[in-house]
């Protein structure tokens, strides 16, 4: 079934080569005896097999109001050829593996792991998508979702970028440790976040009730430094400011990458007085912070990712 918001990507990108129309149709597979759905979001053109993109949307949203909250940033990906799975949490949350969440999902112990292995497979068997080429994206919740995959799924992701979200401390995180696994990982986190503080540490009383999580979170930096240690990373970080785009956008763009030879990157993007937003064309609403333009969260994520 045709989305809404696929025809106003269809417009927004009417510059790029592919001239496919994107298509969005519903799909569910069944879980642990349930029944979860997800959004897939690709064109009509005939292809090879294509990566997939799974997207982890955050708190209280499902994957269409995700998709409409971005502004549909990461529909671009379809219109280079992947095929974008836009997936719904149990009750607007995922199973973060956080121990002191408290929303249903967590409380339930949904099968969220579970469920990306299935549209994964699903996504092979009807839509003709590479298994070894399965990319996370995850805001928020959802970035503390891809996280949980990055510890208890090697070999399932060719990549993850995690948005808004950052590393549990330890006493904070339940993820089975299955052994290390190299992933090339992404960070985007603004360091005005009103809801995941850049710097990490405790949310407030208000934040923790409001969003039913609590427990302590490292710092972004702390957290982009992890995952490079556990790629092996053993070199300096070097950090690049990013040059202006538009001048009316407040804010500032430091990408800071570690990287070591023959061994995936890490990379962490900081946006400075940039709040809890994704990147891009459409701005969040003023309560999360402000929305930069200085970088394309689907265009770091094609380079980044060779997509």
């Amino acid at each position: 079934m045709d989305d809404p918001h696929s025809h106003r990507l269809l417009r927004l990108n009417r510059g790029t080569t592919m001239s496919s129309t994107l298509i969005a149709t519903r799909g569910s597979v069944t879980v642990a005896g349930a029944i979860r759905t997800f959004t897939l979001v690709g064109t009509e053109a005939p292809a090879e097999a294509k990566p997939l993109i799974l997207v982890f949307h955050g708190s209280g949203q499902t994957g269409d109001k995700h998709r409409a909250f971005t502004g549909g940033v990461f529909d671009a990906l379809a219109t280079r050829g992947a095929l974008v799975a836009y997936l719904d949490g149990y009750r607007g949350n995922w199973n973060d593996a956080r121990r002191e969440s408290r929303f249903p999902a967590r409380r339930a112990d949904i099968d969220d792991v579970g469920f990306a292995r299935a549209v994964i497979t699903t996504c092979a068997s009807d839509r003709g998508i590479d298994p070894s080429r399965v990319y996370a994206v995850g805001y928020s919740n959802g970035g503390q979702m891809v996280i949980r995959l990055a510890h208890e799924t090697p070999g399932l992701l060719a990549g993850a970028t995690v948005i808004a979200a950052t590393m549990p401390a330890p006493e904070n995180f339940l993820a089975s440790q299955a052994p290390p696994a190299s992933l090339p990982v992404m960070l985007i986190h603004g360091t005005k976040d009103p809801v995941v503080s850049y710097q990490g540490g405790t949310m407030n009383w208000a934040l923790r009730t409001i969003f039913k999580v609590g427990g302590s979170s490292w710092s972004a930096t702390r957290t982009a430094r992890y995952f490079a240690e556990r790629n092996g990373i053993t070199s300096e970080p070097t950090t690049t400011r990013l040059p202006k785009k538009i001048t009316a956008d407040p804010t500032e763009v430091e990408r800071t990458t570690y990287e070591t030879e023959g061994v995936p990157p890490v990379v962490l993007y900081t946006i400075h007085r940039g709040g809890h937003t994704v990147p891009g064309p459409s701005a969040a609403p003023a309560l999360v912070g402000k929305t930069s333009r200085r970088i394309d969260t689907a265009d770091v994520i094609t380079q980044f990712f060779d997509l």
